[in-house]
């Protein structure tokens, strides 16, 4: 059975003639290095070597235009997740500074300095600062002893002197005046923090692999076998010709050969980052452990009230300070017992938590794992290839029906 007739007179010269763009008249073509043809062509060595920077152009546009909705999905969640962690920072610290204005009111504004140091690190460690969180930490319950001497142990006690204040820093530490509280939120907040740092970095790090993938540079041969899918058929003046499935299968495997095998890690990609955010709960979820912080710091404090009598008297021998005032928190023992539910609950009733955003994010991912494997089939299918492989162009003329030996050509076509 032949080719429609429209298809047969094209092939021919004084057709040719009619339909060439890019030159006059026909011409030989012996100086054309991809596109030779059986006879005339439309191109010159020059409209060929343009045709082939078209062509690389072309595949260029389509794998970006491939990895545009994976790429948007991960770029918009990392800025998302990093607004909501600042957000969660935020809440935190307002919790904290709450809880010291309605019930320590007399340590007046000086501990809501460190309150916000001790928050400025945390954020500057979810961004990557190389802080130590149990130096941030410790700095914190270093300053905020002095506070908690001065104004709760020994009330109208002047504020300590620097040198008054550097010995209570030491004694804090050596004396254990906050009992094991210290310890136990430089467990949870380096944990939670890990987390938290851990899950951005792996985000970015997915968008990097996303951007490697849309400047790909592809080898001589893969750049010709480009050329010949899509722009040989323009010099045999076939403008409306459209690639064979199969044929464009076969360079496209080719061109992406070095792509495809990424597909393996990728799917990796996807599990760990699945299992860091399955991981993320209890002492690893900073939503949970930071918007719970001021009461752990409330119980450090109260520790202190309840321990001060004891701790006065050691102190005073430690730093060679005589008490001036008797310690006064056992006259308001009410004051030991702040109202929990109330700034408790405060955080509880959000619509949408960071975990929740978490397991959508990687429901999403998961409809992308055939991402790298399946961008053959995605050019292709973008580049209006034939699907039934009739009446296509195999890279040497337009056929009846494809047959994957006249593709040979293209299927050693690599990436550099």
């Amino acid at each position: 059975m032949g080719l429609p007739e429209a298809f047969v007179a094209r092939r021919g010269a004084a057709s040719l003639a009619c339909v060439c763009l890019t030159l006059s008249s026909p011409r030989a073509g012996a100086d054309l290095q991809v596109c030779v043809p059986k006879g005339s062509t439309c191109c010159s060595r020059r409209m060929e070597e343009k045709y082939q920077a078209t062509a690389r152009a072309t595949m260029e546009q389509l794998l970006q235009s491939a990895s545009m909705e994976l790429k948007f999905l991960i770029i918009q969640n990392a800025a998302l997740f990093q607004e909501a962690f600042e957000i969660v920072v935020r809440h935190a610290r307002n919790y904290t500074n709450t809880m010291f204005r309605n019930h320590y009111q007399n340590m007046g504004s000086r501990v809501l300095k460190f309150v916000g140091e001790l928050f400025t690190d945390i954020s500057l460690y979810i961004l990557g600062s190389d802080i130590n969180v149990n130096d941030m930490v410790n700095e914190f319950f270093d300053s905020l002893f002095p506070l908690v001497y001065s104004h709760l142990m020994n009330r109208g006690f002047p504020d300590p002197s620097g040198e008054m204040s550097e010995c209570l820093r030491v004694a804090r530490r050596d004396l254990r005046v906050f009992g094991n509280y210290p310890k136990i939120m430089m467990t949870q907040v380096s944990k939670s923090l890990q987390a938290t740092r851990a899950f951005l970095q792996a985000l970015n790090l997915g968008i990097e692999v996303i951007n490697s993938t849309d400047h790909l540079k592809f080898s001589k041969e893969c750049g010709r076998a480009l050329l010949r899918i899509w722009y040989c058929s323009h010099c045999q003046g076939l403008l409306m010709a459209k690639p064979c499935a199969g044929y464009c299968s076969v360079v496209m495997q080719g061109c992406l050969a070095s792509v495809v095998e990424i597909d393996h890690h990728w799917r990796e990609y996807i599990r760990s980052l699945e299992g860091l955010t399955k991981g993320m709960y209890g002492i690893y979820d900073m939503e949970h452990v930071l918007l719970s912080l001021f009461l752990l710091i409330r119980d450090s404090v109260m520790y202190v009230q309840k321990n001060g009598g004891k701790l006065s008297a050691t102190i005073s021998k430690f730093c060679g300070h005589s008490q001036q005032r008797q310690y006064r928190s056992a006259q308001n023992p009410e004051e030991l017992f702040i109202e929990k539910k109330v700034l408790k609950v405060a955080h509880m009733d959000h619509e949408e938590t960071l975990s929740s955003r978490r397991r959508e994010l990687i429901m999403k991912l998961k409809s992308h794992s055939s991402f790298y494997s399946s961008l053959p089939e995605y050019i292709c299918h973008h580049s209006s290839a034939v699907q039934n492989d009739t009446l296509c162009w195999n890279g040497q003329e337009v056929v009846e029906r494809y047959s994957p030996q006249a593709a040979r050509n293209g299927g050693k076509a690599q990436a550099g």
